[in-house]
């Protein structure tokens, strides 16, 4: 399934994102700033991408973690998954903070995480007095796995 989504260059160097391989579900997204950043150990850096994105109505930019990047380097977005709405039409910008004990140098151009573009649903939120039963019912937290 493909879906046409149109994306404008705020600068020069931006890098369109790209995918990996034919059937990857996320496409890299790459740093682009005029010089490179230092995210010290603990700390969060907002890194531009330089590209704003007309995600599709009905549609979301999903943008998580490179696993590369947050398992070897241990840098990975300080909200988990950052959400682009269909109305957005600012700068993507990742939010990454470094979970490691060592500071780590983001350069121009390189790939800091990656953008997946799903459909979703708009619930109706209907409010009751009571839910319908299941086997599971209330238990949580690792309940499914207990006899």
């Amino acid at each position: 399934m493909t879906q046409q989504v149109r994306i404008k260059k705020l600068h020069p160097d931006a890098v369109i994102p790209t995918y990996g391989t034919p059937f990857a579900a996320g496409a890299d997204l790459y740093a682009c700033m005029d010089s490179s950043v230092t995210i010290e150990p603990g700390q969060t850096q907002f890194i531009h991408t330089g590209l704003s994105v007309e995600i599709p109505v009905g549609f979301a930019g999903l943008v998580y973690a490179r696993s590369g990047l947050a398992c070897k380097k241990g840098i990975a977005p300080a909200n988990k998954v950052g959400v682009i709405d269909a109305d957005y039409r600012g700068e993507i910008m990742v939010a990454l903070h470094n979970h490691s004990s060592e500071a780590v140098t983001i350069e121009s151009c390189e790939r800091i995480a990656q953008l997946v573009i799903t459909p979703f649903l708009t619930a109706q939120f209907e409010e009751t007095d009571e839910l319908g039963d299941t086997e599971r019912g209330e238990g949580g937290f690792g309940s499914t796995g207990r006899k």
